[in-house]
């Protein structure tokens, strides 16, 4: 079961608020600020849940949702709107979504929320809350590092990047991955901001080591393993 969330949200700052929320409680998030785009990305149905605004631009909520279950798209909806009245959360609730919470809403609540959606929909699967891979832990909810016991000070985007790489051990990370999964960037800036932080990131893990765990795969990208 996922626990990656596509958060559909114009406002900036409710998005950015419940993205923060979430990744704190160990989702990886994905955000959309407007409805074409949110659709695009649910598309693939690779989300455990959906937190689905009402009114935003390009394409309104309701539309967004009646195009997934078009489509059997069934991944787990979560209205949050400022359209709060009986006959609103009604409307919401039997055109295919999941539950329904209205603005202002308490972050608890709304993590409460997607929470018993994702046990429904998954068979009580256990939120993540800590990664491991050979000596080297990473701890969600505290937002602590450790290596063979030993505790590594990361800043907030190499913790985020390394938390990427965690997801995926012994793969190849491209750029691209990188770029979309730490970044959000659906584009390549043209910048080195992604060799500059791994090599912040690769100096603090593996410096000191006769192990080291970041290889750079030549002409395809990154790889978090034991081997070179």
């Amino acid at each position: 079961m996922s626990h990656k969330i596509l958060v559909v949200e114009d406002d900036a700052a409710t998005a950015a608020y419940i993205a923060k929320g979430m990744t704190e409680a160990g989702f990886t998030v994905d955000l959309a600020d407007n409805g074409r785009d949110g659709l695009f990305l649910a598309s693939d149905g690779s989300y455990g849940a959906i937190i689905l605004d009402r009114m935003m631009p390009a394409m309104d909520g309701m539309a967004v949702l009646k195009a997934l279950r078009a489509a059997s798209i069934e991944t787990p909806v979560i209205f949050l709107s400022a359209l709060g009245t009986s006959e609103d959360r009604v409307e919401g609730l039997t055109s295919g979504s999941d539950d329904y919470l209205t603005k202002p809403f308490a972050f608890a609540e709304l993590l409460a929320r997607v929470q018993l959606l994702l046990r429904k929909a998954g068979g009580n699967a256990a939120i993540v809350t800590s990664l491991r891979y050979d000596d080297l832990d990473m701890d969600l909810l505290a937002r602590r590092v450790k290596r063979a016991g030993k505790a590594i000070d990361l800043q907030p985007r190499e913790f985020r990047l390394l938390e990427f790489f965690l997801r995926h051990p012994d793969q190849v990370v491209t750029r691209t991955m990188l770029l979309e999964g730490v970044w959000d960037y659906h584009f390549d800036p043209g910048t080195n901001v992604i060799d500059v932080h791994i090599s912040r990131l690769r100096r603090k893990l593996d410096d000191g080591s006769d192990r080291p765990l970041l290889h750079t795969v030549r002409g395809m990208g990154y790889r978090l393993g034991i081997d070179g």
